[in-house]
């Protein structure tokens, strides 16, 4: 099947610039649409879940739109979603903010919490340390470069596969200060704290990979 016949949904529930990742989606090929209809978003190839600013908030507004509801739903399926920046750090267990810890989705354990460095917030490029045989970041060098903008993030991944007969998750990781989580790959659920959609070529690549797998 072609690029082009792959339909996918991003999740409009206000947070998050929709637009933008529109663009970059109809770019690298996929037919797009912008809502939060619920058969849409349940019914879509991909579902895109963006995300800008506080935690709490994203996990609010989400919950309003019944897009928790949709997320647990969809990957029970194994239907495709991704995450991107806040709409990754929602994927997670919790997420503190100033000392307050509100209740993400919980599809992987951990916390988002502030960044270790002497310079936050963390905005502009930065190389990854992708995972072996990532499938999300085939084709691209080793040196490519994506775009963050964020001042939370995991730095401790502690989901463990004990089951033989699962594949376990694929972690990429960046530094600013300290390690974090920069992607995961984990069956449907794919999941990134950079912007691919600001990401030029290398995030192109990156959303045609994901594409690609719908």
């Amino acid at each position: 099947m072609e690029l082009s016949n792959k339909n996918v949904v991003v999740f409009d529930y206000g947070f998050g610039n929709v637009r933008s990742a529109e663009r970059a989606l109809a770019r690298a090929g996929a037919d797009v649409e912008i809502t939060r209809d619920y058969d849409k978003a349940m019914n879509a190839d991909g579902l895109l879940v963006p995300g800008v600013g506080a935690f709490a908030a994203c996990m609010q507004g989400l919950k309003e739109a019944r897009g928790n509801w949709i997320v647990e739903r969809r990957l029970s399926g194994g239907r495709p979603v991704m995450g991107i920046c806040v709409g990754m750090q929602i994927l997670f267990a919790r997420g503190i903010e100033h000392g307050v810890e509100t209740e993400g989705l919980g599809e992987w354990p951990g916390s988002v919490e502030p960044l270790q460095a002497d310079i936050v917030p963390h905005m502009g490029w930065n190389t990854v340390d992708v995972a072996a045989g990532s499938e999300l970041f085939a084709g691209l060098d080793a040196d490519a470069r994506f775009y963050f903008v964020h001042s939370y993030a995991v730095h401790d991944w502690t989901l463990e596969t004990e089951n033989p007969l699962m594949t376990a998750p694929l972690v990429t990781w960046s530094t600013h200060g300290k390690p974090f989580v920069a992607a995961v790959e984990n069956g449907a659920l794919w999941a990134t704290q950079f912007h691919p959609e600001k990401s030029g070529d290398a995030g192109a690549q990156l959303l045609t990979n994901w594409i690609g797998t719908l």
